[in-house]
């Protein structure tokens, strides 16, 4: 039942013509940032033939560009998660869902997983540039399989997050609105200790930014994705919760 409610909500997000205008506009955008750092590695060419233990293309081209495309799919998750179940529960269609012989475990991760689809389809297009890289220089494969890790964990994070907030309310722009606000303070949060030379305590801990960047750089640590697992699992479990409260009242 999870898969086909998964299915359901990955098949209703390509009816709408904003999941095509999503991959159509961010694929443009990321096309453009990863032309753009060819051509900063291009022009850096001769530099590094002179250094030692230079950079590769993954530090130049790929990291980078993991790093720009991590910022745009946080402003564009709460356009993909805001209509998930507000706009069930604005449309009266939820007491179908509440109704219905299955779980609200099973219902949300139903839609967690069809969200989630979306955002693997994405980052499996965006992984296309990087991998085109192969047949014309030596591409780090290591940071390249870290990164699309990291970039994995980041966008199933956003979409727990996204999903959460949309479960709070039946209007799917506050439901925007909350979310982006949310994920913004969770990958700024440690900003406010960025001039002290104690930058490893809580904040920098809940900093979302702060565990994504050692996977840019090809720095696999357990606690980092230890630090997302929590994330998706905690607000995966607080949405089930405020459906299981409100079918209670029903």
């Amino acid at each position: 039942m999870i898969f086909t409610i998964a299915a359901r909500e990955l098949r209703s997000l390509f009816l709408s013509p904003l999941a095509w205008a999503i991959l159509a506009v961010t694929q443009f955008i990321f096309a453009y940032l990863f032309l753009s750092q060819i051509e900063a590695y291009i022009d850096l060419q001769p530099r590094l033939a002179a250094l030692e233990g230079a950079p590769g293309v993954a530090d130049i081209v790929i990291a980078p560009l993991f790093a720009d495309a991590a910022i745009i799919l946080l402003l564009v998750t709460p356009l993909v998660t805001m209509r998930v179940l507000s706009e069930e529960r604005r449309s009266r269609t939820i007491s179908l869902l509440f109704s219905a012989p299955v779980s609200m475990t099973e219902i949300i991760l139903g839609k967690y997983l069809g969200v989630l689809a979306f955002f693997l389809i994405l980052i499996g297009m965006l992984m296309l540039m990087p991998l085109s890289l192969i047949a014309g220089t030596e591409l780090d494969l290591g940071k390249l399989a870290a990164g699309m890790l990291g970039m994995t964990l980041v966008l199933a994070a956003f979409a727990a997050i996204g999903l959460y907030m949309s479960a709070l309310t039946e209007q799917p722009t506050v439901a925007a609105i909350t979310t982006f606000g949310l994920l913004l303070l969770l990958w700024i949060i440690d900003w406010a200790g960025s001039n002290r030379l104690e930058n490893t305590g809580v904040l920098a801990y809940l900093s979302m930014l702060r565990h994504y960047e050692p996977l840019l750089k090809g720095l696999f640590s357990s606690v980092d994705v230890a630090y997302y697992l929590l994330v998706i699992a905690l607000f995966v479990g607080l949405s089930v919760r405020r459906l299981d409260a409100e079918r209670l009242q029903h």
